[in-house]
């Protein structure tokens, strides 16, 4: 459809839902605004719906405002002033999604209970067309345990990591540490399994550190990988479609704290992004085929940014690890690295949702001839 429409003809309805009930709630706002920012007023007529913390769902008013003035941390605008949330039981997303007849829905919500399978359940038991990955790719691609099994059994590399349960780290601590220690050594990495954003993710340097770090990821989720850690570069690849997806030219993150921690990302404001990544045609060509690789392997559709290690002293490519909803704030490199392979933001939503579109008619059954 293009921006100029035929007279008479409805806006495509698109929901865009945000927030959420996840630690990464507040980055969620910012992607948020950016995704509403790139709909074609003249093509899409969007309907913002908001999730609380406590997971409440907001549809009357303004909810990003709403959400926004809730969340210093992500004022959306100087001086931006909005009521308190309020919103009504999420028992009732069903019927506000099903009678606002909504065509199609943009999630932008980030971490559990939003990438993680849920509520893309939710889009396919009411069967309203959504972007990105489906239930299966959505929940094994959150767990990072689970998704580097199924990495692993592909042939991809990976760093070596161990992934321990809360219950395990808590019941015996010491046979966890020496486990740790035979294994990977330090410096490691401690990751509660279901996050992103870098939300409590600690870098071990030497044993003092590990119980803080292991009681910490340990807080946010029950499941923990802990990986060793890379000496190297870090770069980053978005890959975009359905069955023949495509990635996009590289990135490279340098830090501008020890790690790229969530302060870095969105905070401090120190990391640099370097893009296109200085890399030699056959590593940008490799990286482009294990991007791509990893996205089947996990089963996923639409989008996702994978995140690599290049290690210095082998010049093996790591995965690190493959994000669904990537951000779409104005510091994220999803869209960052398709407008610099040629795909404008406004381009690259539209695509998402024709990808969206496409999938949801390839899922419908058919019926055999008698």
């Amino acid at each position: 459809m293009s921006a100029g429409q035929p007279e008479g003809k409805r806006k495509i309805r698109v929901a865009v839902i945000f927030g959420g009930q996840s630690d990464e709630h507040d980055v969620s706002l910012r992607s948020a605004n950016t995704v509403i920012g790139a709909l074609d007023p003249a093509e899409y007529e969007v309907v913002k719906i908001g999730i609380t913390r406590d997971g409440q769902w907001l549809t009357q008013g303004d909810p990003l405002a709403a959400l926004s003035d809730a969340s210093p941390m992500f004022h959306l605008a100087d001086g931006a002033t909005a009521p308190p949330p309020t919103g009504s039981s999420s028992a009732l997303a069903v019927p506000s999604l099903v009678q606002q007849e909504i065509d199609i829905v943009f999630p932008v919500l980030h971490g559990p209970m939003g990438e993680d399978g849920t509520i893309q359940g939710l889009f396919e038991l009411i069967g309203v067309p959504y972007v990105g990955a489906g239930v299966l790719g959505s929940a094994v691609a959150m767990d990072k345990g689970v998704a580097r099994r199924l990495l692993e059994a592909e042939g991809i590399d990976l760093a070596e990591w161990l992934l321990v349960t809360r219950n395990e780290w808590r019941a015996d601590p010491a046979a966890v540490q020496a486990r740790i220690e035979t294994d990977l050594g330090y410096p490691c990495f401690v990751k509660p399994a279901n996050l992103g954003s870098s939300v409590g993710v600690s870098k071990v340097r030497h044993a003092g550190e590990l119980t803080k770090a292991m009681d910490d990821a340990a807080f946010f989720d029950r499941r923990i990988v802990v990986e060793r850690g890379v000496i190297g570069r870090e770069l980053e690849m978005s890959v975009l479609g359905n069955e023949t997806p495509i990635a996009s030219v590289a990135g490279e993150i340098v830090p501008g704290d020890e790690f790229y921690s969530y302060n870095d990302k969105y905070i401090d404001d120190r990391s640099q992004s370097i893009i296109p990544a200085e890399l030699e045609p056959e590593q940008l060509a490799r990286m482009q085929e294990i991007a791509i690789a990893s996205f089947k392997a996990l089963d996923l559709a639409g989008m996702a940014r994978v995140d690599f290690f290049l290690e210095t002293e082998t010049g093996r490519l790591l995965i690190n690890e493959v994000n669904t909803i990537p951000g779409f704030t104005s510091i994220s490199m999803y869209p960052k690295l398709w407008e610099a392979t040629g795909l404008s933001l406004p381009d690259l939503v539209r695509e998402l949702l024709r990808l969206a579109l496409e999938r949801a008619g390839e899922r419908r059954p058919t019926r055999r001839e008698p």
